[in-house]
């Protein structure tokens, strides 16, 4: 963080009579503050010059730019995308924000910057989600987003339609946002594509369940935290059951925990799986049997709905007994996707369908760069500069996974930046006195 520091002088060593004093140490203390709608113009000096005795002369050629002919610097596109889609911070009132600093710039070309600079972001989501589908362990799931008129005439006129985020999120700690009009199994196969072959892990949805049944290679895993909703659900009228079916859940979760605070990973995972949750696990449909053999539930019921539902789950429920890499929930990608309804209570909808897929692709970015502990404005001013200079045989690099390890130390800085190499003869402190 830039750290400007200040002078702050007694009247004493600053009047007529500041020569009788001398200064013998100093103290320190900090604050944190912020300058309100800091926007930058930067006006760049470049020196028209001619090697003497020549007439011709040469113009310095202009910085590079991201964008072709626009006023935009990166710094501002990182933090337009940065301010949206990770503070949630809707374009209008970053409109405010910039009209608040005297700055005169329409609604219509900040929606433009902000979808140029995510087109050219497009071809590392691209290499991000191939290399999600190489995954062994897949995990997928669908939350909702309003993109798109209806395009109906009379009282359902200007009415959104409803389209669906699929995010994927792969064992290398990465996320894309598929983006699709439909909630159907249409979507799954056309986005897995004979690309993935491994263990599927989701929700009680049955469309993943019927897809994986139909596919050869793969293995359906399902999630203990959404069977274990049912109970919830039937808390109110069997409090009794079940309270005690969630209780038996829940040792699968301190097992779980156990594992997290030993450190055990591949085999000696799957043992202590085997040996402790394993008979958890076996005790646990076993009861949900017995529940049901003692009769006296109608189908109708919350706790028979309950029980039929997780004794239906069985063979997907205990997969992850077996295989150490995969999680018994999808509480991983649940975290992963909360930007979506977080921020649909800010920007309320995508106005059209190519909005929402252009929301796809700056989430996944954003969400996997959380993931790895990255800066997501730091990232985004380094590979918005990158990206024209990049291999496009390469672009798997920029992935913030490979960026990581390949750029993060000595990432491109954005003009504005003191740390800019053409800015390296300025001081990184700026002192100001204060009287």
């Amino acid at each position: 963080m830039p750290v400007e520091v200040i002078e702050h002088l007694p009247p004493e060593l600053t009047g007529p009579e500041a020569d009788h004093y001398e200064v013998i140490g100093s103290k320190t203390t900090y604050r944190l503050a912020q300058r309100a709608s800091s926007y930058v113009v930067l006006k760049v000096e470049r020196p028209v010059f001619r090697r003497k005795g020549t007439e011709k002369p040469v113009t310095t050629p202009t910085p590079f730019n991201v964008l072709d002919n626009s006023l935009a610097d990166v710094s501002l596109l990182a933090g337009l995308l940065v301010d949206k889609f990770q503070f949630h911070l809707p374009l209008y009132r970053q409109h405010q924000r910039i009209q608040q600093a005297s700055v005169t710039v329409s609604r219509s070309t900040q929606t433009n910057l902000v979808k140029r600079a995510i087109d050219l972001l497009r071809p590392i989501v691209d290499a991000q989600t191939d290399n999600v589908l190489r995954s062994r362990v897949l995990a997928m799931d669908e939350t909702p987003i309003k993109a798109g008129h209806q395009g109906r005439a009379g009282p359902q006129k200007g009415k959104m339609k409803t389209g669906w985020f699929w995010p994927l999120y792969g064992d290398a700690d990465e996320v894309v946002f598929t983006y699709s009009n439909s909630r159907g199994r249409l979507h799954i196969e056309q986005v897995l594509n004979d690309q993935f072959s491994g263990t599927l892990i989701s929700d009680g949805y049955a469309a993943y369940a019927r897809y994986a049944a139909a596919q050869q290679g793969i293995t359906h895993a399902q999630c203990w935290v959404h069977s274990r909703r049912c109970f919830v659900e039937a808390q109110k009228d069997h409090p009794e059951q079940a309270t005690e079916a969630l209780q038996q859940i829940a040792k699968l979760y301190q097992n779980e925990e156990a594992i997290k605070t030993q450190g055990l990973t591949g085999e000696k995972k799957r043992q202590y799986r085997l040996e402790h949750s394993k008979p958890a696990v076996d005790d646990f449909f076993q009861w949900c049997r017995d529940q049901l053999g003692q009769g006296g539930l109608l189908p109708s019921e919350p706790l028979a709905k309950a029980l039929n539902c997780v004794l239906s789950r069985e063979a997907s429920l205990t997969v992850f007994l077996e295989d150490p890499d995969v999680q018994p929930d999808t509480n991983h990608l649940e975290r992963a996707l909360r930007p979506i309804p977080m921020g649909k209570k800010n920007w309320m909808f995508c106005w059209t369908e190519l909005g929402a897929e252009h929301l796809g692709i700056i989430q996944s970015l954003i969400s996997t760069c959380k993931l790895h502990n990255i800066n997501p404005y730091t990232y985004l001013v380094d590979v918005l500069q990158r990206i024209s200079q990049h291999p496009a045989s390469d672009v798997a690099n920029l992935t913030p996974r490979l960026w990581k390890t390949r750029f993060a130390e000595t990432p491109l800085r954005a003009l504005i930046d003191p740390r800019h190499p053409d800015r390296q003869s300025r001081q990184p402190e700026a002192t100001v006195h204060a009287y």
